[in-house]
């Protein structure tokens, strides 16, 4: 809304505990720093998500609403509605100035969160005109909104986000350029406007310089002061360029900020995709997977198309009868709704058992959650992190029902949540579970090997950053012990920009914490350069050129349709350094990144990317992505682990290939089975590079329940292999070659 007075150049959280409800129901679009942290500017706002979710709050509900899907989404529309009825009769009938010029705010963040943005700019410039004359204060920021609201109508009538190509990848190749230019000329004017009554905001310099490339005028027509140079995102190593075969593939797929699985759900030895959407009212799709190149969306035939909303999804085989099952989690950022724990029907359904399975009640407002055996007694257990209430832990009873253990397992502390993960992080056996918390520390529980766990975070070392979000366990530089990678959050383009330009800056970082082997862990985050300010939302890990080293993919942005930077990928350099291969690859597209897959989808032996590029609002709505992997000449091997006394997917299982690499000696590769990272789920199988010229392969596996140990010599490089939990031999998967087309999406 307008303020009142100009200092709110840089806003701030005022809430003093993260136990506390969140204040005037930010939701996504919270303008809020972690407590004790200095000023950080955030994006202006246009989006309107904080008004609708506050509209959302105010409407009546019968009792029993969070259950039910279907009124979850009624509420969103109807409420929506209400709302807007009630800013038009206050725009009309109120006779004082300020009051008038919040109402046509509202009106217009409303018209924005539903993607009218015709009507959202009617109504700020009506905005503006009361506050040249009545409001001057307000003037600055309502420049700042409309610069920025032009250029999302600018790139909205441009189809950059139903048909992106390499539009939206950044930098931008030097042709580069919109083909309708007058809402971007808009949106430069109020842009210059801002920034000459406040110089030197990097954000607002950062969308006029993105505003001048899409009018193709970048860099001559931009004012010396305002210029941001390309050479920061330059990429200093290239491994071959991705191509977006996401249309081609059929995956044409609009929609929100949401979740990802790809994994095979139908066990013909092809890797599916399932996506959700924090829109409450789109269902979930299911994009079965042809095995020509093509994908076709069974959603509906599946029986998911009563499975609304969604911001994040896991997959497992929780009842052990050899097909993939689903939790899907809501509520994150906004109200408590209900998890649903779809049981595969082994027949290409779903059936919807989370009441019978005791996962219904209570609803939570959560995002995150991870299946692990936390008692080896071979039945997968569920933990959830939970925002401003209880994390839960939900003991399997073997029967397809939870019973809830949280008090007792000593886990269920208070905090904004945002991502869990499991890991066996001192190799005693049992799987260890770290939390990762936006408003406060982080935890990191050591299992007691009796249904127990004790949160050692402080003495481990992982406690920071103290506003995080994405986070796992993975052995970044192979050798042998869990690390772990924990990113900050701050939806902030000011700081990420400043960050790439070497500018100084108040937010941190992400964090690389590197196991020592006793316990604890050294930070390392300095000298591996992953401390970059990324506003990054959605992340996951893979080895995108088979050199035997974990790479990450990065989904940047905010909810503000001017929060926008290039998503990210960091490759691993040996397991010493990770390098900014954005540009090089062609994956940077600069909007809004959540669900990220890696996975092997042309069973060509190199992993592909998959993204969920929506943003917070239906007007931020988004292609999905494909980034086809160009390949490299290094070798790899697939391993898919059946378990028998361990989870029949294997979950926890430890792999470790002894691997001779021509000129450099011989040396070992560790795994994890997991779905990979956080926000996004991977295949369990797993796709392990080996680097060039690989040869006498030694494969082992570690099962957590058996306590089994697996040596398999003389394996043959550059291929697939399935391992039974005690099987002597294990079996060579054969698997057709597929290759995705690559045909850009063309404007509509």
């Amino acid at each position: 809304m307008i303020q009142q007075s100009d200092s709110n150049s840089a806003r701030q959280d005022n809430q003093s505990a993260p136990q506390q409800p969140v204040p005037s129901a930010p939701g996504m679009g919270a303008d809020r720093t972690a407590p004790g942290q200095s000023k950080v500017r955030y994006p202006a706002d246009v989006a309107g998500q904080v008004v609708a979710d506050n509209a959302f709050r105010k409407f009546p509900k019968q009792d029993g609403w969070e259950q039910d899907l279907r009124q979850v989404c009624h509420i969103r529309r109807a409420s929506i509605g209400n709302e807007t009825v009630r800013l038009q009769k206050i725009a009309v009938e109120s006779k004082n100035s300020f009051e008038k010029a919040q109402a046509e705010f509202g009106l217009a963040e409303l018209s924005a969160y539903l993607g009218d943005m015709n009507a959202a700019i009617r109504h700020w410039e009506a905005a503006y005109q009361i506050a040249q004359k009545s409001v001057p204060a307000g003037v600055p920021q309502l420049e700042e909104v409309l610069g920025a609201a032009y250029y999302h109508k600018s790139e909205m009538e441009n189809d950059m986000y139903r048909s992106p190509g390499e539009r939206c990848l950044f930098p931008p190749s030097p042709n580069m350029r919109f083909e309708k230019t007058d809402d971007s000329q808009q949106s430069i004017a109020h842009l210059l406007n801002f920034l000459k009554a406040k110089p030197g905001m990097i954000d607002t310099e950062w969308l006029l310089n993105l505003a001048y490339m899409s009018i193709g005028k970048y860099p001559g027509s931009v004012p010396k002061r305002d210029l941001i140079p390309l050479a920061p995102f330059e990429s200093k190593q290239n491994i071959g360029r991705f191509v977006d075969v996401a249309h081609a593939a059929g995956l044409d797929l609009i929609t929100m900020a949401g979740g990802i699985i790809v994994d095979d759900f139908d066990n013909d030895g092809l890797l599916d995709i399932v996506t959700s959407s924090y829109d409450v009212c789109e269902p979930m799709h299911f994009f079965h997977n042809n095995g020509d190149g093509t994908f076709t969306e069974r959603g509906g035939k599946a029986g998911l198309a009563d499975q609304l909303g969604g911001l994040n999804m896991i997959q497992a085989d929780y009842n052990n009868d050899g097909c993939m099952d689903i939790l899907v989690l809501r509520g994150a950022w906004e109200f408590p709704i209900r998890k649903s724990l779809l049981r595969n029907n082994c027949n290409g359904t779903f059936t919807d058992v989370t009441r019978e399975a005791g996962l219904a009640e209570p609803a939570t407002s959560t995002q995150t959650a991870v299946w692990v055996d936390i008692d080896n007694d071979g039945l997968l257990d569920l933990f959830v992190g939970n925002e401003n209430s209880p994390s839960q832990l939900f003991r399997n009873k073997g029967d397809g029902t939870f019973e809830d253990i949280s008090h007792a397992a000593g886990i269920d502390r208070t905090a904004f949540t945002k991502a869990v993960a499991a890991g066996d992080y001192d190799n005693d056996g049992y799987m260890d579970l770290y939390v990762s918390n936006l408003y406060s520390d982080n935890f990191l529980y050591h299992n007691n090997h009796d249904g127990t766990f004790t949160e050692v975070g402080a003495k481990a070392g992982v406690q920071k950053p103290q506003q995080s979000f994405a986070a796992w366990f993975f052995d970044y530089d192979n050798d042998g012990l869990p690390d772990i990678f924990v990113n900050a959050y701050y939806f902030s383009a000011d700081e990420s920009i400043r960050s790439y330009l070497g500018l100084p800056h108040t937010a941190d970082g992400g964090h690389l914490y590197k196991n020592l082997g006793h316990g604890t862990f050294e930070d390392v985050t300095a000298e591996t350069g992953t401390g970059g300010v990324y506003m990054t939302m959605g992340a996951n890990f893979g080895d995108v050129d088979n050199d035997g080293f974990l790479d990450i993919y990065l989904g940047n942005g905010g909810p503000e349709y001017g929060a926008l930077a290039p998503n990210t990928l960091l490759r691993n350099d040996d397991g010493k350094r990770f390098v900014d291969i954005t540009a090089s690859s062609r994956t940077g597209d600069v909007h809004k990144g959540h669900g990220i897959g890696f996975a092997d989808l042309e069973n060509d032996g190199s992993e592909d990317i998959v993204a969920n590029l929506g943003g917070a609002t239906p007007g931020d709505a988004h292609a999905l992505r494909l980034f086809k992997n160009p390949g490299t000449h290094n070798d790899w091997i697939t391993i898919k682990l059946v378990g028998v006394k361990t989870n029949r997917g294997a979950i926890g299982a430890r792999i470790k290939v002894n691997v001779e690499i021509k000129g450099r000696g011989t040396g070992s590769i560790y795994r994890s089975v997991s779905s990979g990272g956080s926000f996004g789920a991977s295949p369990l199988e797993q796709h392990i590079g080996l680097g060039a010229g690989a040869r006498k392969l030694v494969v082992e596996i570690n099962w957590p329940v058996s306590h089994t140990r697996q040596v398999f010599s003389n394996v043959s490089k550059d291929q697939a292999i399935e391992i039974q939990e005690f099987a002597r031999e294990y079996k060579r998967l054969v698997r057709k070659r597929i290759r995705f087309r690559e045909q850009e999406r063309l404007p509509r």
